[in-house]
């Protein structure tokens, strides 16, 4: 696909202000438009958005961008994710802008969305008319007729092909119904794929349907209790996260996701005002699927049942979220087999489980000091084979060191012995590693408010070219923002380049990530500093420097207090520290 093309295509028929204000109120202020931040609570308004420029920044947490960027942000989607998006909201063909393979794909894939849109209205439609149905649903689980409605629970009826004849009927044809996965092949007859089930719709992101649950009416031991809908060029098991659509919003607010096992336990933990909750296929957790929360949270809480499947799929887990770079803890249902069967009992239970997450390694460690005996040699080997390889899978050395000096003092083995076994299967040997550059996480508020001052700094700095004698001792390695970085390694290059002239530059070079930042200062520097006398602006661009450098050395001393508790003073790690100091003394000598 030319993504660019597409891209100019739907910002030429999209304005920035429509787009943003089906999320944000927006109010007129002056050129631009004004509302609350939707990432932060607050008293004031300080979410700006710019139609001359197409961009918007939120003052509070600093994060700022164009159409594409916001939509990732609130819907917890990629780029591709929010191009098909705004795409459709624009009108915009996007299979005009393949550039090989099947033009006709895009074209195909909105039928299939259509046919499951309209086979989940006919499965409601059965659902209201089926008093068994209605009584699974509303007196046994015990859901009301609001959440019933929200996450369009329906009915399959137990006939051979009522729903292939109704969407037959309107014009699909049998071949359309096969890649949907709502009809199969039964004795040379096309069949219905579901039959006497109860229906959850799975549906993408932005609530559209892609496939269904099925969860079995009339429990049979011989027929499977759930079914789901075979992979199709829709649905893919591995990378669907059921219940997203309805959970993002609550995600963002609290800050953290539930993850549980059911699609079940998700309406039910919704229906109790938990509605950060949402479940994968099972416990197979992914990849995909902590990369795509990892959009929304950094935090992780898995709420899987208490057996030896929920204990693999921590185990398994674990890596992946070090990988994804997702804080990964564990919930605890006690007195109940899962979250439903917890919420029956008393919703105000769940709701306090979820506030009570256990490090997930630590809550691994903890079950199988339960479950070995660790007082025996075949106990602590049994034990260290387990853990040594989960801890293997983490991407950070320091915490890597953390827990093998953790799993000596409970065997009471010396560590050395136990970093031998693990480096026998590993190269990446747990050991006392220097720091790693730091990234900011996303939640972090330390890290927010650096972006805050950076994006200060860098806005006069930007409109300004006489005062950028401050950039003197700022390195890109005190801006958290690659835009900022990049911006600065260009007011280096040329001191005397103009704002017009540094976006002409960055468009020659077809640097959006610079542009990008570039309006962004500028819209800062318009609601902050435009109105000041060059005197004050110097004052504040001394201030945001010295700002910038402490928030900085602060962050990072956070990061090396830490490491230093897990590994000890190591030389390396108290020579960074020395340097920090050094750091604070340039505030000083350079403003």
């Amino acid at each position: 696909m030319n993504s660019g093309d597409a891209v100019e295509d739907v910002k030429a028929r999209l304005s920035i202000e429509d787009v943003i204000s089906r999320y944000v109120e927006l109010k007129r202020a002056g050129r631009n438009f004004r509302g609350s931040s939707p990432f932060n609570s607050e008293k004031t308004p300080s979410f700006m958005v710019s139609p001359d420029k197409q961009i918007w920044h939120d003052f509070s947490s600093g994060k700022g961008g164009n159409m594409f960027s916001f939509v990732m942000e609130m819907e917890g989607v990629d780029f591709r994710g929010a191009l098909e998006l705004l795409a459709r909201q624009a009108g915009v063909d996007l299979s005009q802008y393949e550039r090989s393979g099947n033009p006709q794909r895009g074209q195909q894939k909105e039928r299939l969305y259509k046919a499951l849109e309209l086979a989940a209205r006919f499965y409601q439609t059965q659902f209201k008319q089926n008093k068994q149905a209605l009584e699974y649903i509303l007196k046994k689980r015990k859901f009301s007729k609001e959440i019933t409605l929200e996450f369009q629970i329906g009915y399959s009826p137990n006939t051979s092909n009522a729903l292939t004849r109704f969407l037959l009927d309107k014009k699909f044809t049998l071949d359309e119904l096969k890649q949907a996965g709502l009809t199969t092949q039964r004795f040379r007859e096309p069949s219905d794929m579901f039959r006497g089930r109860i229906m959850i719709p799975l549906m993408d992101p932005f609530g559209r349907v892609i496939g269904f649950t099925a969860r079995l009416l009339n429990d049979d031991p011989k027929a499977p209790k759930y079914i789901n809908t075979p992979q199709t060029i829709l649905y893919d098991k591995s990378r669907h996260v059921f219940g997203l659509s309805q959970a993002k919003e609550a995600i963002r607010k609290t800050g953290y996701v539930v993850v549980t096992e059911g699609n079940l336990d998700v309406i039910a933990s919704h229906q109790a005002d938990v509605r950060q909750t949402v479940a994968t296929a099972g416990t197979a957790m992914t990849d995909q699927h902590f990369k795509q929360l990892g959009r929304l949270t950094q935090d992780v809480r898995l709420a899987f049942d208490q057996d030896k499947a929920g204990l693999a799929a921590t185990e398994r887990s674990i890596p992946l979220a070090a990988k994804a770079e997702v804080n990964l803890s564990i919930i605890t249902v006690t007195d109940a087999k899962d979250p439903d069967e917890l919420i029956q009992k008393d919703p105000k239970l769940w709701q306090q489980v979820v506030e009570q997450p256990e490090y997930a390694l630590d809550w691994l460690i903890e079950r199988y000091q339960q479950q070995l005996d660790l007082t025996t040699a075949l106990g602590k080997r049994q034990f260290t084979d387990i853990l040594l390889k989960v801890i293997r899978g983490l991407s950070d050395s320091v915490e890597q060191d953390h827990y093998v000096t953790k799993l000596s003092q409970l065997i009471d083995i010396n560590a050395e012995a136990l970093r031998s076994k693990l480096s026998k299967t590993s190269s990446n040997v747990a050991r006392s590693a220097p720091l790693k550059q730091i990234t900011p996480p996303k939640l972090d508020k330390d890290w927010q408010e650096l972006i805050k001052t950076q994006n200060h700094f860098m806005s006069i700095m930007l409109m300004q070219p006489g005062l950028r004698m401050y950039l003197k001792g700022v390195t890109a390695e005190l801006l958290p923002e690659e835009g900022a970085k990049a911006l600065l390694r260009l007011l280096e290059e040329e001191s005397k380049i103009n704002y017009e002239q540094v976006i002409s530059k960055v468009a020659d070079q077809q640097t959006t990530t610079v542009r990008d930042f570039a309006q962004i200062m500028v819209l800062l520097y318009e609601e902050l500093y435009q109105s000041l006398e060059l005197l004050d602006l110097r004052y504040e661009a001394a201030q945001s420097k010295a700002r910038l450098i402490r928030q900085y050395v602060k962050t990072k001393k956070t990061e090396l207090a830490k490491a230093m508790r897990d590994t000890g003073e190591a030389p390396d790690l108290l020579k960074q520290a020395k340097q920090l100091d050094e750091l604070l003394n340039t505030i000083k000598e350079n403003s």
